[in-house]
């Protein structure tokens, strides 16, 4: 590796490392400087920025901001927090899962600011420590970004896979990635189940429990969404939107059955690309949602979700770009480097994607960004596909909105950022989690792709 290339990775690593101390739109946006140094500066050749996906990303967040618009979310929420007060005696095992799922359907983790606080309350009125629920609950909202199948990490996933001879498609990435994140999960639900003191043997929380001020804060009010009134509409905008995931994943299936003359059904009908595909669909069902079931256009780029996703996309734009062009400049050496290590252990590229993954708070920039230097280095698609969950890391450092917003939410102040930083109350359910989600994972396309292995 020669001075120049450490200097120009040092540059890439700065402004993943500033951007994401900024937040928000900066993540995307200084990386821009880091690309313009190292192409103005370096006279590196610019990279791709990774349009196909963006486009993707851009559908599918606007199918979902009107879904909220609608107030089809609300319902989906009331649905949930049903089913949680119905089983409080096992919230911390049914809250992840809610919030698992609530990303899976609508393809991004800051649904979670809405459930979370309902967890929280749920707990503290059974006298479950807070902290067990709702820090694995925390976790369960971004893992469930790469089992979802219009969420960028996943889309991005197929669409580099498919363009670098790997055949993968979204049922096929989900039949890994759900049964081994959920695995990973309830792993580390059990193994919140008894984590820390009860309440009633916490002297922190008796303490505040005895101030006035304190217990009326705790324990005065209630979380809930019950209130709310849910409209016909509503209701029609969250058949919609299941509707539309539902084609999706049809037409993912044509791309994976073949005729009997060999061709993929998809072939054999007429089908366009599968981004093309969830483009459209994506659209159609956000315009349905517009025309029927009264979604206001202002109020669906205004929400929480369409936010969130824009931000997310502005993210991807500027950190894939700006690794495209330094990992694309620099391709011979890193294989030179790296294909021994990759040849005798490719499954260690799960360390790459975590560590990634804790300084760019992005899944999906994650998989943009370094997916196709994996394929470069030679890694069969299969061992990439299993090892996918590795790409959450970002609760390692605990500066991620929902993390944040978690500790906020518990009024009973169990769920902490620890005094040194990464002894915070995420640490120990995350590891567990993405370890055992990224070894289960492993083991499955193992099963899934023998052939696979043993053609090549």
């Amino acid at each position: 590796m020669t001075f120049a290339m450490i200097i120009q990775l040092l540059i890439v690593l700065a402004a993943l490392y500033v951007g994401s101390r900024y937040g928000s739109l900066a993540l995307g946006a200084i990386s821009g400087i880091g690309l313009a140094i190292l192409v103005f500066g370096f006279g590196l050749k610019p990279g791709t920025p990774p349009t196909d996906v963006i486009y993707i990303i851009i559908a599918a967040v606007t199918c979902a901001g009107t879904l909220q618009a609608s107030g089809g979310m609300d319902w989906m929420i009331q649905v949930a927090e049903k089913m949680l007060r119905k089983h409080p005696d096992n919230i911390t095992f049914l809250g992840p899962l809610v919030t698992f799922f609530l990303t899976v359907l609508v393809g991004t983790g800051h649904v979670v600011y809405t459930i979370m606080p309902i967890i929280c309350d749920i707990a503290l009125k059974k006298n479950i420590r807070p902290e067990r629920p709702c820090a694995v609950s925390s976790i369960a909202s971004q893992v469930g970004i790469t089992c979802s199948p219009i969420a960028a990490a996943v889309v991005a996933f197929v669409t580099i896979s498919n363009a670098n001879s790997f055949n993968v498609t979204i049922p096929q990435v989900l039949m890994v990635t759900i049964p081994s994140c959920v695995c990973g999960l309830m792993c580390a639900a059990a193994a919140s189940y008894r984590r820390g003191l009860d309440l009633d043997k916490d002297p922190k929380f008796l303490a505040r429990k005895a101030d006035p001020d304190a217990f009326q804060f705790m324990y005065g009010s209630t979380a809930t969404t019950m209130d709310k009134e849910i409209t016909p509409s509503a209701k029609a905008s969250v058949f919609v939107f299941l509707g539309s995931l539902l084609i999706i994943v049809g037409f993912a299936f044509c791309q994976l059955f073949h005729t009997a003359d060999g061709e993929t059904v998809a072939k054999a009908i007429g089908l366009p690309k599968m981004n093309i595909c969830i483009q459209i669909i994506m659209l159609m069902a956000a315009a349905a949602n517009i025309m029927f079931c009264k979604a206001a256009p202002r109020q669906a780029v205004m929400g929480a979700v369409w936010q969130s996703g824009m931000i997310a996309v502005i993210a991807i734009y500027g950190i894939a770009w700006l690794a495209d062009t330094y990992f694309g400049n620099y391709m011979d050496e890193m294989k030179a480097m790296l294909t021994g290590l990759v040849t005798a252990y490719p499954w260690a590229i799960a360390f790459v994607f975590f560590l990634v993954s804790v300084l760019v708070n992005s899944q999906g920039a994650v998989v943009v960004a370094m997916l196709p230097l994996a394929y470069e280095l030679g890694i069969a698609g299969p061992i990439l596909l299993g090892v996918l969950p590795s790409v959450y890391g970002y609760f390692f450092i605990p500066n991620y909105p929902s993390d944040i917003a978690t500790v906020n939410f518990d009024r009973s102040r169990t769920t902490v950022i620890g005094k040194y930083l990464l002894n915070h109350s995420f640490m120990m359910p995350g590891l567990i989690c993405v370890i055992v989600s990224t070894l289960v994972g492993y083991l499955i396309t193992n099963v899934l792709f023998a052939g696979y292995f043993a053609s090549i």
